[in-house]
């Protein structure tokens, strides 16, 4: 073959190959397209075209008395499609283009309106569809972008797109933060109520089908959600605002005065369980203290002496003691044990076991469980359990922590030590939480009721679910040692440790201070001691209707519970008290002769007349005029006219300053006043003629 033909032959098989490989692409587009072309599209729509959920607007929160404790307010991401139906024409556009980007630019002021005028006009030349304007715009600034030129035009034809997010604010801002919690995409199951009640205040979220543009970013495809979101459930906590924030102040000026880590107070309806109000404070700087964790219901640390309630319960229901036991204080040597326990005061001697409890002598407890329990140690722990001191309280709002109450069968008791120990709150983990409301059960006559923050569950106003304390023991103990427990509880107030800084004279408050060695982690109780001081009590303790703990941890200088807690719940306490008529004891009825007015100030008479009224009393009037003043008479206070005339000086004695001045200008006088109360003596007689701008001089007294 020669030269030509070998060339020709290789120039047709490769055309050939072309020919055949063309003709193969062809099939394979035919096939793409008619053949298997639905599920290419359907795939392809599936990239560009997405169903989204629409979170719906999370319920609010409320305190006990209607305050709003959270709540979720509408924020706006707004766009803009420069191609919306009514601003298609050109001219339409550009007419009013530059006019809202000077109001862009005027309510935003965040850019010039040159700036804002370049990005829509740029946007209109690259067929930009979907234009981010602004986010996090409220409602109310939302109402007044849609009234800008071109947005104007119509809901959608104006190309203004307002995507709804929700924003969770606090409008009491840190008051009961930490109960209320939060939810985000970093803790699964969200903090306080905003986590545990989820289900309800989280409600349905809604549809919508966007389409995926250039750049990454998504536009809906309808302007209508397919599936419109259904708003959450409304929570009404039993937190009352008022008295949070007595709790919060009151516990952070102490932690500011004592320099101490942290702290928490719980104030508890007694009859309820209902929380009133929980307080938690950290040290964060110097002076400076934030709610970062929550010691009152996850704080599990030894409780120390106001744990001794348990002991002397338990002391009394075996009926091994009575309230006038005699006991020595001061120092106890533990048998079979190199321990000694001391008193952290000095010996009060050989006392009663009233007298002991009320001095807190850790001496004392300690020798008399140690004697009445050596032999059967389950004896006294049983107690213990069967007051489920030992379970979690199963609460509403997640973190409670596990309590650790020690029995014999534990690897970690000491026969001869643990014991004693445990008598005066040691070798045990408890909460505040846990401790208030062991106390409670007290107030309560016996009943043992689990504490809640939730009270009910509203939709659209409407209760749907409510919640009631659960009881976890129904009496904790005899009515016999009930009473004795009381009163035990009052005489340290009134005669013990409590009397110095808790007593009040107008009301009875009950309770213990409690002072704690606190371990350090593994190192156990160093050198390096820290303290944990609290006061645990309810009140009025003749009627008692809250229970509230207070625990400061770490406090620098003075440690010891009556000293360092006992002002907060003092504090705490007597707000409460004087803000709350319903505790008040019912006042002695004083009757004033039989029918005889006391006296009053001379002045006004519509004003005396209507104070008289209020109390129900009769006085006896010599006058029909607006003011008159009082004459003293044998059958007590009657009353005589003052009829101001122009021109004379009026009779102004016995009244208070504001009723005399009136009285005075109106007669065209001047007046220099001196001392406070009420008119003594007046510079010129009165019924004196007087001259337009005459200065008389007032006495008061």
């Amino acid at each position: 073959m020669n030269i030509r033909a070998n060339i020709l032959l290789r120039v047709y098989l490769a055309f050939g190959l072309i020919v055949l490989f063309a003709f193969a692409v062809l099939l394979r587009l035919g096939d793409v397209q008619f053949i298997q072309g639905k599920k290419w599209k359907a795939m392809a729509d599936s990239l560009s075209v997405r169903e989204f959920d629409i979170a719906a607007a999370r319920g609010n929160i409320y305190s006990v008395d209607g305050s709003l404790l959270a709540t979720s307010v509408p924020e706006y991401e707004l766009r803009m499609d420069v191609f919306a139906g009514g601003i298609q024409k050109d001219e339409v556009f550009n007419s009013k283009v530059d006019s809202l980007a000077m109001k862009l630019s005027q309510f935003f002021k965040d850019k010039s309106s040159k700036d804002y005028s370049r990005m829509l006009r740029k946007a209109r030349q690259d067929s930009v569809g979907y234009l981010l304007i602004k986010r996090k715009v409220s409602y109310q600034d939302l109402k007044i972008v849609r009234t800008f030129p071109l947005y104007n035009i119509g809901k959608y034809t104006g190309g203004l797109i307002a995507i709804q997010q929700n924003k969770r604010i606090l409008p009491f801002k840190d008051l009961a933060a930490r109960t209320i919690g939060y939810k985000n995409e970093n803790v699964k199951n969200g903090v306080g109520l905003e986590g545990s009640f989820g289900n309800y205040i989280n409600g349905e979220s809604g549809k919508q089908i966007m389409q995926r543009i250039s750049g990454g970013a998504w536009q809906p495809v309808n302007h209508d959600m397919e599936v419109a979101p259904k708003d959450g459930a409304d929570i009404i906590s039993t937190i009352d605002i008022n008295m949070q924030d007595l709790a919060q102040n009151a516990l952070k000026k102490q932690l500011i005065k004592s320099n101490a880590h942290h702290g928490a107070v719980i104030v508890m309806e007694v009859a309820t369980g209902e929380v009133r109000a929980v307080a938690n404070y950290t040290k964060v700087a110097e002076g400076e203290y934030r709610e970062q964790f929550n010691y009152a219901i996850a704080g599990n640390q030894d409780p120390g002496s106001t744990f001794k309630l348990a002991s002397y319960m338990a002391l009394l229901e075996d009926k091994l003691i009575d309230t006038n036991t005699m006991i020595g204080t001061g120092t106890y040597q533990v048998p079979g044990n190199k321990k000694i326990v001391k008193d952290s005061h000095a010996s009060i001697g050989v006392v009663t076991v009233k007298k002991a409890f009320e001095q807190s002598s850790n001496a004392a407890i300690a020798e008399l469980v140690n004697r009445s329990y050596r032999d059967n140690q389950s004896k006294f722990t049983d107690h213990l359990y069967e007051w489920h001191l030992n379970e979690k309280m199963n609460l509403q709002i997640p973190g409670e922590a596990q309590p650790v109450v020690k029995n014999p069968k534990n690897k970690s008791w000491n026969k001869n030590l643990t014991l004693p120990q445990m008598a005066y709150g040691y070798e045990m983990q408890l909460t505040p939480l846990k401790m208030v409301s062991f106390y409670n059960a007290i107030a309560n006559n016996g009943k043992y009721i689990a504490p809640i923050f939730v009270r009910e569950i509203r939709r659209l106003g409407n209760p749907i679910e409510q919640f009631k304390a659960r009881v976890i023991n129904e009496k904790i103990c005899s009515d016999v040692t009930l009473s004795k427990i009381k009163a035990m509880l009052e005489g340290v107030v009134t005669e013990g440790s409590g009397k110095q800084v808790v007593y009040n004279p107008l009301y009875k408050i009950a309770g213990k201070t409690g002072t704690a060695q606190v371990a350090d982690g593994n190192l156990g109780y160093t050198a390096n001691k820290q303290y944990q001081a609290s006061f645990v009590g309810y009140f009025p303790a003749d009627k008692p209707k809250y229970t509230m703990i207070v625990v400061i941890n770490d406090p620098k200088g003075a440690y010891y519970g009556a000293l360092v807690s006992g002002p907060v719940f003092r504090e705490v306490a007597d707000r409460i008290y004087a803000s709350d008529i319903g505790m008040y004891s019912a006042v002695k009825q004083n009757v004033v002769g039989n029918t005889v007015a006391p006296e009053a100030k001379a002045g006004e008479s519509k004003a005396t007349k209507q104070v008289y009224q209020a109390f129900g009393i009769k006085a006896l009037y010599a006058s029909k005029s607006d003011y008159f003043n009082s004459v003293d008479t044998s059958n007590g206070v009657a009353y005589q006219e003052n009829v101001p005339v122009k021109g004379v000086m009026p009779n102004v004695n016995g009244m208070g300053l504001r009723d005399a001045m009136y009285l005075i200008g109106n007669a065209g006088l001047k007046a220099r006043v001196k001392g406070s109360g009420k008119v003594m003596a007046q510079s010129i007689q009165a019924g004196s003629r007087v001259g337009k701008g005459l200065m008389v001089e007032l006495e008061l007294r």
